[in-house]
């Protein structure tokens, strides 16, 4: 029979109340408890997890662990894995648990509402947290902003940094780039100088302000380019939309049917090689 427990201190603060009001506290063997999969946090500082770790084997763990049933005897965690995690570590073989029936959407709200209140996640962590949320549960931004505490202007915020690059948002899971580097980078509208300029950010540097800027100047340098630029015939856009397709590069065609210039732009290495493939194929079939 599981031991039983009193409420652990500050759980009541960060759940609901009709998740924890009169629920015993069980000790349940911690093999049988497996992670949340669609928990917000994907890395776990292991610097954090051992000081945990150690006050654990100091202190035991001051609060519970929140946890579902997920059939065959088995236990799924709800909020709590950084504890989980330590107490593994620190050799615990059974931990003080919660144990109540939650909808999916609120297993999903309250392990984003825990990992915001006790330890910052990085931004795109939060963004994909408040993007699953919103799917699942049919939230419009400023539900979901109500439903975390936010405002609704930073939630739409952070939703919008998943329009980024890949290569950009895996800068920011890695600490390479902050939450303001990204944000500035939303307001230029092609992938590859979003791409250009975060990769030139990391190597020189730049901090916020500097970013900032340099988009507004790239920004501005387009807009006047556009100004300038004559508008294409209906044929000769149709010819620059097929260069893009064909290339995969960046493309712009300016000029008349008669005379004019094709440029093209590459930011990677793989492009220019995949470019020169092209070439050869081309030169192959002459």
């Amino acid at each position: 029979m599981p031991k039983k427990h009193g409420l652990g201190r500050g759980l009541d603060v960060l759940l609901p109340e009709s998740l924890t009001s009169g629920v015993p506290v069980e000790d349940i063997a911690i093999g049988d408890i497996d992670p949340n999969p669609d928990q917000p946090r994907r890395v776990f500082s292991e610097e954090t997890i051992e000081q945990l770790a150690q006050s654990i084997r100091e202190q035991g763990i001051l609060q519970p662990l929140l946890v579902v049933h997920s059939g065959g005897g088995r236990y799924r965690l709800v909020a709590g894995e950084r504890r989980w995690r330590a107490a593994r570590r620190a050799g615990l073989s059974k931990v003080p648990c919660l144990v109540r029936e939650i909808t999916l959407r609120e297993q999903l709200e309250i392990a984003l509402i825990e990992n915001l209140q006790r330890e910052d996640l990085n931004a795109m962590e939060v963004a994909q947290g408040i993007r699953d949320l919103m799917e699942r549960s049919a939230y419009t931004q400023e539900q979901a902003a109500d439903r975390i505490g936010l405002s609704r202007s930073n939630v739409a915020n952070l939703v919008r940094l998943l329009t980024l690059p890949d290569s950009v948002q895996d800068l920011v899971r890695e600490g390479k780039l902050s939450a303001g580097h990204a944000r500035a980078l939303c307001s230029l509208s092609s992938p590859e100088a979003q791409a250009m300029l975060a990769k030139e950010a990391v190597e020189k540097g730049y901090n916020v302000r500097q970013m900032e800027e340099l988009v507004a100047q790239r920004r501005a340098v387009k807009a006047d380019r556009e100004k300038r630029r004559r508008p294409l015939t209906t044929e000769l856009q149709q010819a620059e939309t097929r260069i893009r397709e064909v290339t995969g590069l960046r493309t712009v065609l300016s000029g008349t049917e008669k005379k004019g210039k094709i440029t093209l732009q590459y930011y990677s290495r793989d492009e220019l090689e995949r470019l020169l493939e092209l070439m050869e194929r081309w030169e192959g079939a002459m």
